[in-house]
């Protein structure tokens, strides 16, 4: 399918209603299937398929009253970014659906799930394939850092699989979070998720895109340990664990098997300072692509 957006008027009541399946239901062109995931009740994400090409689809659902400004900015930023882009690893957007209320995302599905649930199947994952799935996503990425994006909520949960094998096409989803920041500009908006949210965010200072930097560093963490760098009961736990550390807790069991080149680009993506911090173009000329 190609990207259209229209809009659509709801019937009241569906309209009204706080069941999502009533509401997709009432566009007509989409069986609704199974619930996939999204947070209640501004946000839900639901399988569908395309009556007239059996085409299996993402719907995503979001609720337009009782968001922020901050979100709504986020939300047009999204569409935005989705509306002009084709990257194989950056979530497909086919049709925006405007409706009383509420915006309808009908999105590529992706089979395989999300990493998180990867990770959790097949626990720590081997160098090849943790490098193969770091250099698409780096891809994606490029792709967010030439049109000056940041995404703020890069995790295992927000990056999709193809299919659920292990040459899987990974693909970055939800830029619910996103926003353009220019070069020189600074964001300070405290969001994310705290597991891979940089330092500097949950201490509420004005950051770049090198917070999108870090969640890569913990993202790649997890793949090559099978747990997150850091943890905490609470943020003030987190902040603390990530300060007080001295060195990443790689497991013991399979520091003596990992490549130098693997561990290095990971301390050098978990730094604290943002500064010091690897650069996009750093990180892609790093040895561990080679």
């Amino acid at each position: 399918m190609d990207y259209v957006e229209r809009r659509q008027r709801m019937k009241a009541d569906a309209a009204d209603s706080d069941d999502i399946s009533a509401s997709i239901a009432d566009l007509d062109e989409y069986e609704v299937k199974e619930r996939l995931g999204g947070e209640a009740p501004f946000t839900e994400v639901w399988r569908a398929v395309h009556r007239s090409s059996r085409q299996d689809v993402a719907v995503k659902r979001v609720q337009l009253s009782g968001i922020t400004r901050n979100l709504r900015e986020c939300l047009e930023c999204e569409l935005s970014f989705l509306a002009s882009v084709r990257h194989p690893n950056i979530i497909k957007l086919f049709e925006v659906i405007r409706g009383n209320g509420c915006i309808f995302l009908v999105l590529e599905f992706c089979a395989g799930g999300d990493l998180a649930a990867y990770i959790k199947q097949h626990g720590r994952l081997h160098e090849p394939i943790v490098r193969k799935f770091m250099i698409q996503l780096g891809s994606g990425l490029s792709v967010l850092h030439s049109n000056h994006i940041i995404h703020r909520d890069l995790k295992p949960e927000n990056i999709l699989l193809s299919t659920p094998t292990s040459d899987a096409v990974l693909k970055i989803a939800d830029f619910g979070l996103s926003r353009v920041v220019h070069p020189g500009e600074f964001a300070d908006a405290v969001c994310g998720s705290p597991l891979y949210m940089a330092p500097e965010v949950m201490q509420f200072q004005k950051y770049d895109n090198k917070v999108d930097m870090w969640s890569v560093g913990a993202i790649l963490f997890e793949l090559l340990n099978g747990y997150p760098p850091f943890r905490g009961k609470n943020n003030v736990q987190l902040l603390k664990s990530i300060r007080d550390s001295t060195s990443l807790p790689f497991s013991e069991f399979i520091l003596p098997s990992l490549h130098s080149d693997s561990i290095d680009i990971c301390r050098r993506l978990l730094c604290k300072n943002p500064v010091s911090r690897l650069s996009f173009d750093e990180f892609f000329k790093h040895n561990f692509f080679k």
